[in-house]
Protein backbone atom coordinates (compact mmCIF):
# COMPACT_ATOMS: atom_id res chain seq x y z
CA UNK A 1 0.00 0.00 0.00
CA UNK A 2 1.24 3.51 -0.84
CA UNK A 3 1.11 4.77 2.74
CA UNK A 4 3.25 1.91 3.96
CA UNK A 5 6.05 2.60 1.52
CA UNK A 6 9.58 2.61 2.89
CA UNK A 7 11.13 5.39 0.81
CA UNK A 8 9.80 8.92 1.30
CA UNK A 9 11.36 11.90 -0.48
CA UNK A 10 14.34 9.71 -1.32
CA UNK A 11 14.83 8.79 2.38
CA UNK A 12 14.83 5.13 3.40
CA UNK A 13 12.61 5.33 6.48
CA UNK A 14 13.67 1.88 7.66
CA UNK A 15 17.17 3.25 8.22
CA UNK A 16 16.35 6.52 9.94
CA UNK A 17 18.74 7.37 12.75
CA UNK A 18 17.74 7.99 16.36
CA UNK A 19 19.53 10.18 18.89
CA UNK A 20 19.73 9.89 22.66
CA UNK A 21 18.65 12.87 24.78
CA UNK A 22 22.31 13.55 25.57
CA UNK A 23 23.22 13.58 21.88
CA UNK A 24 20.34 15.92 21.11
CA UNK A 25 21.38 18.36 23.83
CA UNK A 26 24.99 18.38 22.63
CA UNK A 27 23.98 18.91 18.99
CA UNK A 28 21.52 21.66 19.99
CA UNK A 29 24.29 23.50 21.85
CA UNK A 30 26.65 23.20 18.90
CA UNK A 31 23.87 24.35 16.56
CA UNK A 32 23.38 27.46 18.72
CA UNK A 33 27.08 28.17 18.19
CA UNK A 34 26.63 28.10 14.41
CA UNK A 35 27.79 24.54 13.75
CA UNK A 36 26.02 23.62 10.49
CA UNK A 37 27.22 20.01 10.64
CA UNK A 38 25.61 19.61 14.07
CA UNK A 39 22.40 21.16 12.74
CA UNK A 40 22.30 18.66 9.86
CA UNK A 41 22.89 15.73 12.23
CA UNK A 42 20.12 17.02 14.47
CA UNK A 43 17.70 17.17 11.54
CA UNK A 44 18.66 13.68 10.33
CA UNK A 45 18.37 12.30 13.86
CA UNK A 46 14.79 13.56 14.26
CA UNK A 47 13.30 12.49 10.92
CA UNK A 48 11.76 9.46 12.62
CA UNK A 49 9.83 11.90 14.86
CA UNK A 50 8.51 13.67 11.75
CA UNK A 51 7.48 10.33 10.24
CA UNK A 52 5.62 9.34 13.42
CA UNK A 53 3.63 12.59 13.35
CA UNK A 54 2.66 12.70 9.67
CA UNK A 55 1.28 9.16 9.85
CA UNK A 56 -1.54 10.69 11.91
CA UNK A 57 -2.65 12.66 8.85
CA UNK A 58 -2.58 9.92 6.21
CA UNK A 59 -6.34 9.34 6.47
CA UNK A 60 -6.74 12.57 4.49
CA UNK A 61 -5.12 10.81 1.51
CA UNK A 62 -2.58 13.58 1.09
CA UNK A 63 0.69 12.88 -0.70
CA UNK A 64 2.97 11.41 1.97
CA UNK A 65 6.10 12.90 0.41
CA UNK A 66 4.55 16.38 0.64
CA UNK A 67 3.51 15.86 4.27
CA UNK A 68 7.00 14.63 5.13
CA UNK A 69 8.62 17.70 3.59
CA UNK A 70 6.22 20.01 5.41
CA UNK A 71 6.90 18.16 8.66
CA UNK A 72 10.63 18.64 8.11
CA UNK A 73 10.05 22.40 7.80
CA UNK A 74 8.36 22.30 11.22
CA UNK A 75 11.29 20.30 12.59
CA UNK A 76 13.82 22.82 11.26
CA UNK A 77 11.83 25.70 12.79
CA UNK A 78 11.82 23.86 16.11
CA UNK A 79 15.59 23.33 15.96
CA UNK A 80 16.27 26.96 15.06
CA UNK A 81 13.98 28.34 17.79
CA UNK A 82 14.54 25.87 20.66
CA UNK A 83 15.86 27.41 23.87
CA UNK A 84 18.45 25.05 25.33
CA UNK A 85 18.40 26.93 28.64
CA UNK A 86 14.87 25.82 29.47
CA UNK A 87 14.27 22.50 31.24
CA UNK A 88 12.17 21.12 28.38
CA UNK A 89 12.83 18.07 26.23
CA UNK A 90 13.34 18.91 22.57
CA UNK A 91 10.59 16.52 21.43
CA UNK A 92 8.10 18.26 23.76
CA UNK A 93 8.78 21.50 21.90
CA UNK A 94 9.17 20.01 18.42
CA UNK A 95 5.98 17.92 18.22
CA UNK A 96 3.53 20.89 18.38
CA UNK A 97 5.72 22.81 15.90
CA UNK A 98 5.65 19.96 13.38
CA UNK A 99 1.90 19.36 13.87
CA UNK A 100 1.22 23.07 13.43
CA UNK A 101 3.18 23.21 10.19
CA UNK A 102 1.30 20.20 8.78
CA UNK A 103 -2.05 21.68 9.82
CA UNK A 104 -1.25 24.98 8.10
CA UNK A 105 -0.32 23.13 4.93
CA UNK A 106 -3.57 21.13 4.95
CA UNK A 107 -5.59 24.25 5.66
CA UNK A 108 -3.98 26.30 2.89
CA UNK A 109 -4.33 23.49 0.35
CA UNK A 110 -7.97 22.73 0.98
CA UNK A 111 -9.76 22.36 -2.39
CA UNK A 112 -13.15 23.67 -1.19
CA UNK A 113 -12.86 27.41 -0.52
CA UNK A 114 -15.26 30.06 0.71
CA UNK A 115 -14.02 33.64 0.76
CA UNK A 116 -12.87 34.98 4.10
CA UNK A 117 -15.38 37.87 3.99
CA UNK A 118 -18.25 35.38 3.60
CA UNK A 119 -16.97 33.29 6.48
CA UNK A 120 -16.63 36.41 8.65
CA UNK A 121 -20.21 37.41 7.91
CA UNK A 122 -21.50 33.89 8.55
CA UNK A 123 -19.70 33.66 11.88
CA UNK A 124 -21.03 37.06 12.98
CA UNK A 125 -24.51 36.03 11.85
CA UNK A 126 -24.37 32.88 13.98
CA UNK A 127 -23.27 34.91 16.99
CA UNK A 128 -26.07 37.42 16.41
CA UNK A 129 -28.55 34.58 16.05
CA UNK A 130 -27.61 33.19 19.46
CA UNK A 131 -27.99 36.60 21.12
CA UNK A 132 -31.34 37.27 19.47
CA UNK A 133 -32.61 33.82 20.33
CA UNK A 134 -31.77 34.43 23.99
CA UNK A 135 -33.48 37.82 24.08
CA UNK A 136 -36.53 36.89 21.97
CA UNK A 137 -36.97 33.37 23.37
CA UNK A 138 -37.66 32.25 19.81
CA UNK A 139 -35.84 31.50 16.56
CA UNK A 140 -34.90 34.85 14.93
CA UNK A 141 -35.56 35.39 11.24
CA UNK A 142 -32.86 36.15 8.69
CA UNK A 143 -34.25 39.70 8.48
CA UNK A 144 -33.84 40.19 12.23
CA UNK A 145 -30.29 38.84 12.14
CA UNK A 146 -29.42 41.04 9.17
CA UNK A 147 -30.92 44.13 10.86
CA UNK A 148 -28.84 43.57 14.00
CA UNK A 149 -25.68 43.39 11.86
CA UNK A 150 -26.58 46.20 9.48
CA UNK A 151 -26.26 43.81 6.54
CA UNK A 152 -28.59 42.91 3.67
CA UNK A 153 -30.77 39.85 4.42
CA UNK A 154 -29.72 38.27 1.11
CA UNK A 155 -26.03 38.52 2.01
CA UNK A 156 -26.61 37.03 5.47
CA UNK A 157 -28.66 34.15 4.07
CA UNK A 158 -26.00 33.41 1.42
CA UNK A 159 -23.20 33.47 4.00
CA UNK A 160 -25.00 31.06 6.32
CA UNK A 161 -25.76 28.73 3.41
CA UNK A 162 -22.09 28.82 2.36
CA UNK A 163 -20.90 27.30 5.63
CA UNK A 164 -23.67 24.73 5.91
CA UNK A 165 -21.79 22.55 3.42
CA UNK A 166 -19.18 20.19 4.90
CA UNK A 167 -16.00 22.07 5.79
CA UNK A 168 -12.50 20.94 6.57
CA UNK A 169 -11.44 21.11 10.19
CA UNK A 170 -8.62 23.34 8.97
CA UNK A 171 -10.82 25.97 7.28
CA UNK A 172 -10.87 29.46 8.83
CA UNK A 173 -14.39 30.56 9.83
CA UNK A 174 -13.66 33.99 11.31
CA UNK A 175 -10.94 36.63 11.27
CA UNK A 176 -10.90 39.93 13.12
CA UNK A 177 -7.67 41.46 11.88
CA UNK A 178 -5.54 38.99 13.81
CA UNK A 179 -5.24 35.24 13.98
CA UNK A 180 -8.10 33.39 12.35
CA UNK A 181 -10.43 31.01 14.16
CA UNK A 182 -10.72 27.60 12.54
CA UNK A 183 -13.45 24.99 12.65
CA UNK A 184 -11.25 22.68 14.72
CA UNK A 185 -10.88 25.48 17.31
CA UNK A 186 -14.63 25.29 17.95
CA UNK A 187 -14.73 21.59 18.79
CA UNK A 188 -12.89 19.39 21.24
CA UNK A 189 -11.40 15.92 21.07
CA UNK A 190 -10.38 14.43 24.40
CA UNK A 191 -9.02 11.24 22.80
CA UNK A 192 -6.58 12.57 20.19
CA UNK A 193 -4.85 15.54 21.77
CA UNK A 194 -1.34 16.77 20.99
CA UNK A 195 -0.36 15.57 24.46
CA UNK A 196 -1.58 12.03 23.79
CA UNK A 197 0.30 11.99 20.48
CA UNK A 198 3.46 13.10 22.22
CA UNK A 199 3.06 10.43 24.92
CA UNK A 200 2.54 7.71 22.32
CA UNK A 201 5.59 8.82 20.34
CA UNK A 202 7.67 8.99 23.54
CA UNK A 203 6.52 5.47 24.50
CA UNK A 204 7.46 4.05 21.09
CA UNK A 205 10.90 5.64 21.32
CA UNK A 206 11.38 4.32 24.87
CA UNK A 207 10.42 0.77 23.83
CA UNK A 208 13.12 0.84 21.15
CA UNK A 209 15.78 1.27 23.86
CA UNK A 210 14.84 -2.01 25.60
CA UNK A 211 16.56 -5.31 24.95
CA UNK A 212 14.81 -7.75 22.65
CA UNK A 213 13.62 -9.96 25.52
CA UNK A 214 12.39 -6.98 27.58
CA UNK A 215 10.50 -5.63 24.59
CA UNK A 216 8.88 -9.04 23.98
CA UNK A 217 7.79 -9.30 27.62
CA UNK A 218 6.27 -5.81 27.65
CA UNK A 219 4.51 -6.50 24.36
CA UNK A 220 3.02 -9.79 25.55
CA UNK A 221 2.19 -8.47 29.02
CA UNK A 222 0.56 -5.12 28.20
CA UNK A 223 -0.38 -5.26 24.52
CA UNK A 224 -1.45 -8.91 24.27
CA UNK A 225 -2.79 -9.22 27.84
CA UNK A 226 -0.84 -12.35 28.81
CA UNK A 227 -0.03 -13.28 32.42
CA UNK A 228 3.52 -13.61 33.71
CA UNK A 229 3.06 -17.38 33.97
CA UNK A 230 1.93 -17.59 30.32
CA UNK A 231 4.92 -15.51 29.22
CA UNK A 232 7.31 -17.61 31.28
CA UNK A 233 5.99 -20.79 29.68
CA UNK A 234 6.19 -19.32 26.18
CA UNK A 235 9.78 -18.01 26.32
CA UNK A 236 11.16 -20.73 28.62
CA UNK A 237 12.13 -18.87 31.80
CA UNK A 238 10.72 -18.73 35.34
CA UNK A 239 7.84 -16.50 36.39
CA UNK A 240 10.21 -14.76 38.82
CA UNK A 241 12.58 -13.90 35.96
CA UNK A 242 9.67 -12.52 33.93
CA UNK A 243 8.60 -10.38 36.89
CA UNK A 244 12.13 -9.05 37.38
CA UNK A 245 12.60 -8.25 33.68
CA UNK A 246 9.17 -6.61 33.50
CA UNK A 247 9.89 -4.35 36.49
CA UNK A 248 13.29 -3.40 35.10
CA UNK A 249 11.83 -2.62 31.67
CA UNK A 250 9.05 -0.47 33.14
CA UNK A 251 11.52 1.49 35.23
CA UNK A 252 13.71 2.03 32.17
CA UNK A 253 10.68 3.27 30.18
CA UNK A 254 9.74 5.71 32.97
CA UNK A 255 13.24 7.18 32.94
CA UNK A 256 13.24 7.50 29.17
CA UNK A 257 9.88 9.29 29.17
Amino acid sequence: MYYNKVEICGVNTSKLKTLTDEEKQELLKRTRQGDEDARKKLIDGNLRLVLSIIQRFTNRRENLDDLFQVGCIGLIKAIDNFNTELCVKFSTYAVPMIIGEVRRYLRDNNSIRVSRSVRDLAYRALQAKEKLQASLNSEPTVEQIAASLGEAPEAVAAAIDAIVEPMSLYDPVYSDGGDSIYVMDQISDTDNTDESWLEEIALKEALKTLSGRERDIINMRFFKGKTQMEIASEIGISQAQVSRLEKGALEHIRKQM
